[in-house]
């Protein structure tokens, strides 16, 4: 027994779902029922738990509805919610993810996957819960034990960059990298220690919205396909939401949700223009840029210093601040 006081609710009107899921989880965990989308609003007014297991297609109200208003309640937004269904197609995934699900797993499932997928989502959602904690240390006693806090803020963050790699291993010290390379830049433009300090924090950051983006996408040896892109492209969204409630004297949150966006306006997901973006957000883009095309990904080699360079000297001034291009030559040649 695993003695857990984690409280799982499942909504589900087959009883033959949920008694699935109560015998693989009744051990482990506490667990509340609801056979409709009414009912498990309902309990949760009432105690607010730890995980929903959410079916989609239920009578009255289906999971998506209930989905968005528990997103739109800030009472509980923050629970995990997965969706666990029979419907499979892509689109039915995308849908969600984009209204605040944390994973979706598909009927029939098995028990080992369940176990794993929850015990995985109990562990990030205490991981936020302390990072939350140790931020309110942070405020409270800044003054005298900055140091301190400080690296247990960056150990924590350091955990949650390796909870992203390790669903994306071929991928692996990117984040880091493209940190080092970013304050690189930073600093060769002349901005403040403090200012590099919130582009290093964001930078390790950037990419961590693809907590939610499914394994298979994120290792896909071909190109994605545009819907399976399209399910890429709502990372930076997904990030800033994890992000956007952390206290901080940095932007970091802004900084790695604008991580995509391009001069143009061609960028994602917001479509920002120019001065609009953070400039720690641009020169984020540079360093994201030269990093992911020097580095071996699972549809393609590494294509190399010489093409990165090429890439954003073909794109300056249109995709990139023309700026960061020249401080990260710079930065290179040095």
């Amino acid at each position: 027994m695993n003695n857990d006081n984690s409280l799982i609710l499942i909504a589900d009107d087959s009883p033959t779902n949920i008694s699935l899921l109560i015998n693989t989880l009744k051990d482990d965990y506490i667990l509340g029922i609801a056979k409709s989308g009414q009912k498990l609003l309902d309990l949760v007014q009432k105690k607010l738990p730890d995980l929903i297991l959410l079916d989609i297609q239920m009578p009255e109200m289906d999971g998506y509805e209930v989905c968005k208003r528990l997103q739109d309640d800030p009472e509980t937004q923050e629970i995990p919610i997965i969706f666990i269904t029979a419907m499979t197609d892509v689109e039915d995934k995308t849908m969600g993810f984009k209204i605040g699900a944390v994973d979706y797993i598909t009927k029939p499932f098995h028990s080992a996957e369940v176990i794993a997928r929850v015990k995985t989502h109990l562990s990030r959602k205490k991981m936020r819960e302390e990072l939350n904690a140790q931020n309110i240390i942070l405020e409270e006693k800044v003054k005298e034990k900055t140091e301190v806090i400080q690296k247990m803020l960056g150990a924590t963050i350091h955990a949650m960059v390796l909870t992203v790699e390790s669903r994306d291993p071929y991928t692996a010290g990117h984040q880091e990298r493209v940190a080092q390379f970013a304050c690189d830049i930073a600093s060769e433009m002349g901005l403040s220690k403090d200012n590099i300090e919130g582009l290093r924090l964001a930078a390790l950051l950037h990419d961590i919205g693809k907590i939610r983006v499914p394994v298979a996408i994120l290792n896909r040896p071909k190109k994605l396909l545009d819907v399976e892109f399209d399910m890429l492209k709502i990372h930076p969204e997904i990030g800033y939401n994890i992000l956007k409630n952390i206290p901080s004297p940095w932007p970091f949150a802004e900084i790695a949700h604008q991580h995509h966006e391009r001069l143009d306006g061609s960028g994602y997901p917001q479509g920002l223009k120019g001065d609009e973006i953070l400039l720690e957000a641009r020169i984020l883009a540079v360093a994201d840029v030269i990093e992911a095309m020097s580095s071996h990904r699972p549809y393609r080699a590494a294509l190399g210093i010489n093409a990165a360079l090429a890439e954003i000297q073909k794109y300056k001034n249109i995709h990139f601040d023309p700026d960061v291009v020249d401080a990260a030559l710079q930065v290179l040649r040095k």
